[in-house]
């Protein structure tokens, strides 16, 4: 499970929940359910994570909750 903040909202336009995680650029996931929707989220994160590992990235720490949330 990762720590990193997840904004979750349902998408009229696609039909979907959408989860964003800010502090990772780029990750976004989608799904049917909210439920669905965080276990696409973790698994996206993780690609996320892995792909930048091998690009020899930084990973962010986990802010936790953001000051504009």
């Amino acid at each position: 499970m990762f720590k990193y903040e997840m904004i979750i909202y349902w998408s009229k336009e696609d039909n979907a929940f959408i989860a964003e995680v800010p502090e990772l650029p780029g990750c976004i996931a989608d799904g049917t359910t909210f439920v669905d929707t965080i276990k696409n989220a973790e698994v996206v994160m993780a690609e996320w994570i892995e792909t930048a590992k091998s690009l020899g990235r930084t990973i962010p720490k986990p802010k936790g909750k953001l000051a504009y949330a």
